[in-house]
């Protein structure tokens, strides 16, 4: 059954590996009830991925507006890169294929956009009035640029060339665990990374997430830059509840 309070939304989070979904409380950034979760299809075309995020928003019985995050670049609702996805995502209408699939309105957004909405207002942001850079850390580098709670799309800042090398090729903490660095070898690379972000934005705080920022304290007192950085509070919810934020900002 469905909660659709008074400012409830329903996000649906896609992933590499899985696809998660529920109810947000959009006033506290809390989900109502537990997550539900399908594993990814493979491959993960749109059409086998359309039939999966059916699934788990039908496992709640929601009937609302839903938001749905892609690991790719996402204009006018038309994907346009494919990260961890099938390549045939590329060019697709994302907007239409899962308003036809759920028979509703559905706002999709980048994976990393939706988390750093999500952490700008409920989480390690939002009691920061200025530029906020999150970065997710997996791997590759997504991120989310946002001022004053109004993102800038698509930033894809994992992709700057940092002395002659793309920045998740240099700091992603998949670079970390294939060549076995230590957490400050690594940091090392990183710093590198964010110094070259602080130089073109001159953000207020940073925000990293991603499964190595539960560990944030043994590496983030290693980082040699001037912007605090912070680690993302709201962990593998952030997709979820930044998903149904945009839903709500296009209803």
């Amino acid at each position: 059954m469905s909660v659709m309070g008074d400012n409830h939304g329903f996000g649906v989070d896609i992933g590499g590996s899985g696809i998660k979904g529920g109810i947000v409380d959009l006033d506290t950034g809390h989900l109502v009830g537990e997550r539900f979760k399908v594993l990814t299809p493979h491959p993960s075309t749109p059409g086998a991925c359309a039939g999966a995020v059916r699934e788990v928003v039908d496992n709640f019985g929601w009937t609302g507006p839903v938001g749905v995050t892609v690991p790719a670049v996402v204009t006018n609702g038309t994907v346009r890169s494919a990260a961890n996805i099938d390549q045939g995502w590329i060019g697709t209408d994302a907007n239409a294929l899962f308003a036809a699939s759920l028979n509703r309105q559905v706002t999709v957004i980048n994976d990393a956009d939706a988390a750093g909405l999500a952490e700008d207002k409920y989480g390690a942001g939002n009691d920061v009035s200025g530029v906020v850079i999150l970065l997710t850390l997996g791997t590759g580098i997504g991120s989310a640029l946002i001022h004053k709670g109004v993102l800038v799309p698509n930033t894809e800042l994992g992709h700057l060339e940092v002395d002659g090398k793309e920045a998740e090729h240099r700091a992603a903490s998949s670079v970390k665990d294939a060549k076995g660095w230590t957490y400050e070898k690594w940091a090392a690379q990183l710093s590198r990374v964010i110094r070259e972000y602080e130089k073109l934005f001159w953000p207020d705080l940073f925000i990293v997430g991603g499964g190595i920022s539960r560990k944030a304290d043994k590496w983030i007192p290693m980082l040699e830059v001037s912007t605090p950085v912070v680690p993302a509070t709201l962990l593998n919810t952030a997709g979820i509840v930044g998903a149904a934020m945009a839903a709500q900002a296009q209803a």
